[in-house]
């Protein structure tokens, strides 16, 4: 199944860009109309709440453009060359050159957070421009097994590794151990499952709950991180900066860089705000449930000793 999947992937994705934006602007017209607008809609309000309904009508519409033009540029990436890839998606030559500074004063590792801005699966091809790097990318498995590793092998196209969560910090580790300079991509503004949970910003004008694992693995480690900071000069070409974000992960107060994360990758949407992944259900754990499962939690534990006792 996996290689009649990737197969017929492959071959439509032989068709040039154009056409598939053709196949982009008719996906459109079922997906605004069908696919999680309620949702969309709702993000948008909560996280634009002096915009008009005018004004958000039309952000939405924008994002489903975009939304369904990921789509055509994903499948074009079967079989996409390295040099039409290079030639649509650049990286600055400054935050590439201060990446390449850290492993020559001698850093192991660098991390790079970003959020579902632009389209993050062509962020990938980062690869291509940083050879002097091991290239990774962190990921969660998906439930099907099919479409897992038509993703993997999509991803992985172009140089790196996708490395799954669970074993993150061990393979890291290992790599280093083989003498790799390693570079670590984390998308990190998704939904924390509750027991990932440890940290809540501000974002957005609302109380969010975040992930915090770039962080702690990045102080556990000592490496230098950077935010991808994303834009789409037209359709089908974009370009990403990179913001260093600190070189001493060590020395900073907890959630200090998660916060600068999240408040870089919040100034991105506001600027250009379709361009955000707004179909994901963002906020549906609430500080205010979290404390009380974090009581429940202290309760059973307390039960437990008293029991035992």
């Amino acid at each position: 199944m996996y290689r009649v999947v990737y197969g017929l992937l492959w071959l439509i994705s032989l068709l040039p860009l154009w056409v598939l934006y053709l196949l982009s602007d008719l996906m459109y017209v079922f997906a605004h109309r069908f696919y999680r607008r309620d949702v969309v809609r709702t993000n948008l309000k909560n996280s634009f709440p002096d915009k008009t309904d005018e004004e958000i009508a039309e952000i939405e519409k924008k994002f489903y453009r975009v939304f369904c033009d990921y789509f055509a540029e994903d499948i074009k990436s079967f079989s996409i060359s390295k040099k039409e890839m290079m030639r649509r998606v650049k990286f600055d030559e400054e935050g590439i050159n201060w990446i390449k500074s850290q492993y020559d004063g001698g850093k192991d590792f660098v991390f790079v957070t970003m959020g579902h801005y632009c389209n993050w699966e062509w962020m990938a091809s980062f690869t291509y421009w940083m050879p002097f790097a091991y290239g990774t990318q962190l990921y969660s498995p998906l439930q099907n097994q099919t479409m897992d590793q038509v993703f993997l092998k999509l991803r992985q196209r172009y140089g790196g590794e996708c490395i799954s969560k669970e074993i993150a910090a061990r393979r890291i580790l290992k790599l280093r151990a083989e003498g790799k300079k390693v570079l670590v991509a984390f998308i990190a503004d998704q939904l924390p499952q509750w027991k990932g949970i440890h940290h809540f910003v501000e974002f957005l004008h609302q109380d969010t709950a975040v992930f915090t694992g770039a962080e702690q693995l990045g102080k556990k480690l000592n490496a230098s991180m950077v935010y991808a900071s994303f834009t789409r000069n037209r359709r089908g070409y974009y370009q990403a900066k990179f913001i260093p974000l600190t070189d001493a992960p060590k020395s900073l107060p907890d959630y200090e860089i998660t916060d600068k994360f999240m408040s870089l990758l919040e100034k991105d949407i506001v600027t250009t705000p379709h361009l955000w992944l707004w179909s994901h259900k963002r906020w549906r754990r609430t500080r205010e449930q979290w404390l009380e499962r974090q009581r429940e939690m202290e309760q059973r534990k307390h039960d437990l000793s008293q029991h035992e006792a």
